[in-house]
């Protein structure tokens, strides 16, 4: 039983492919004689025609993925795409470093750690971009003696 052009049909009506039309199966002589567009949309509406149901895509994983994201996970290297620069803007990263490396050098003075035109040739190195951290101005305090004695 060639129920073809049924189908193309039922496909232009419901508006999918050929390949999701369904007949019921005990009423297929009655879709066999089906011939014209307006009986082929009686039978849609007696349920002897349908489409079948259109999958979606499931949405859990993604949230799985986004609620591991929000706690800090698969952030690794392997999951970042761009440059450094482009995830932290340069400008931003210096700040971040030069305002740590800023108070550690006001805590020293505050404390007397350190003596004052040290703290000048130290903070004018630290804008100059020579220290990589905060530990590294401690390094270079210890290595250079610039502690104050007591």
């Amino acid at each position: 039983m060639r129920l073809t052009i049924q189908k193309r049909v039922a496909a232009d009506i419901l508006k999918t492919g050929k390949h999701n039309i369904r007949f019921d199966p005990q009423r297929l002589e009655e879709v066999k004689e089906a011939i014209t567009k307006a009986d082929v949309k009686g039978l849609i509406g007696d349920k002897a025609i349908f489409a079948k149901p259109i999958k979606g895509i499931s949405k859990g994983r993604a949230r799985k993925i986004k609620a591991q994201k929000r706690k800090g996970r698969q952030r690794g290297l392997g999951s970042r795409k761009g440059k450094a620069t482009a995830r932290l803007v340069g400008k931003k990263a210096w700040m971040n470093k030069i305002r740590i490396q800023r108070g550690l050098l006001k805590t020293l003075r505050e404390k007397n750690i350190i003596e004052v035109n040290v703290y000048r040739k130290l903070y004018l190195k630290a804008k100059g971009g020579f220290f990589r951290s905060k530990r590294h101005i401690k390094l270079y305090i210890e290595e250079a003696n610039l502690i104050k004695k007591k």
